[in-house]
C-alpha cells in the first residue's frame, strides 16, 4: 500500500514541478480532504467523498483559469477557500471524539480497506498508461508549450486529463498519507528527482521510485517510533530532498558559472 501510494504521488509529482502547478495540487489535495470530511458526516465512505470532491475541484480549476478576467491565482484563491470552509464544518459538526476524521488529517494505514487497495492500484495502471502514451506529447508540452500548440498537439486536453488524474491520485492516496500532508509527498519527490537528472524519463522513473522509498521508510519509522504515518512520510521525503539538493550535479554546474 504505501510503496504503490508513494509510487503514485511521486510520479504525479513531475506534472506539478515542471508546469508548475504547485497551488493547484494544493487546492485539489485540500479538496479532497474537505470531501473525505463531508463524506465522513454525511455517512459515506470517506474515499468517495474525497474522490468527488477532488475530482471536482479538477474540472473547475482549469475551465475558471481559461475564462478571460480570471486568473489561475484567482480560481485557486475561490476554490481552496471553500473547500477549507466545507472542511472545517465537517469537522466540527461530526459527533463524538471524530477520531476518523482526525486520521484523515494525519494519515492511517492500517485503516485502508481492500477497495482502497484495489482502487490505488488501478488509479496507478491508469496515470503509468497515460505517461507512456503520451509521453511524447507530455516532453513537448514541458519543453515548449506553444511551440506544442502549434503543431496541433492537443495541450489543454492534456493538461486538463493531467488535472483529473492528479484528482485521483490525492483522493487514492489522502486516508494513508493524511489530508494536510499529501500535497508534501506529491511535489518533494519530484524536486528530488529534478535536481538529480535532466532527463524526463528518467524523472518519473526516480520520482515514482523515491516516492515510494519515502513511503516505506516513513511507515518503518511511524512503527519503530509510533509517529503519525504521514508525518513520518513527508519528513523522510523532505530529508531526501535536501540531501538531493547537496549533492546534485545541477549544483556543480552552476557553480562553474
Amino acid at each position: 500500500m504505501s510503496l504503490i501510494g508513494g509510487s503514485l504521488c511521486g510520479a504525479m509529482g513531475v506534472f506539478v514541478v515542471l508546469w508548475r502547478m504547485s497551488l493547484v495540487g494544493m487546492c485539489i489535495s485540500h479538496a479532497a480532504f474537505a470531501g473525505s470530511l463531508m463524506g465522513l458526516w454525511l455517512g459515506f465512505p470517506p474515499w468517495a467523498g474525497a474522490l468527488t470532491a477532488s475530482l471536482g475541484a479538477a474540472s473547475l480549476v482549469g475551465p475558471l483559469a481559461d475564462r478571460p478576467g480570471f486568473s489561475l491565482d484567482t480560481a485557486i484563491g475561490v476554490i481552496f477557500s471553500l473547500v477549507m470552509s466545507l472542511a472545517m464544518l465537517a469537522l466540527g459538526l461530526l459527533p463524538g471524539a471524530r477520531t476518523e476524521g482526525l486520521n484523515l488529517i494525519w494519515g492511517s494505514l492500517l485503516t485502508v480497506t481492500a477497495l482502497e487497495l484495489q482502487l490505488m492500484g488501478g488509479i496507478a495502471l491508469l496515470l503509468f498508461l497515460f505517461i507512456f502514451l503520451f509521453f511524447k506529447e507530455i516532453q513537448a508540452i514541458i519543453g515548449q508549450r506553444q511551440a506544442a500548440m502549434a503543431s496541433g498537439i492537443p495541450v489543454r486536453g492534456i493538461r486538463y486529463a493531467c488535472l483529473m488524474l492528479m484528482g485521483l491520485v490525492v483522493a487514492c492516496s489522502l486516508k494513508a498519507i493524511g489530508g494536510l500532508l499529501i500535497f508534501s509527498l506529491i511535489v518533494a519527490p519530484a524536486a528530488a528527482a529534478l535536481q538529480l537528472t535532466y532527463n524526463l524519463r528518467r524523472m518519473f522513473i526516480l520520482s515514482a521510485a523515491l516516492g515510494a522509498a519515502s513511503s516505506a521508510a516513513g511507515l518503518w519509522l511511524s512503527f519503530r517510533f509510533s509517529l503519525p504515518t504521514g508525518a513520518a512520510i513527508v519528513l523522510v521525503a523532505t530529508l531526501i530532498l535536501a540531501i538531493s539538493m547537496i549533492f546534485s550535479p545541477k549544483r556543480k554546474t552552476a557553480a562553474s558559472f
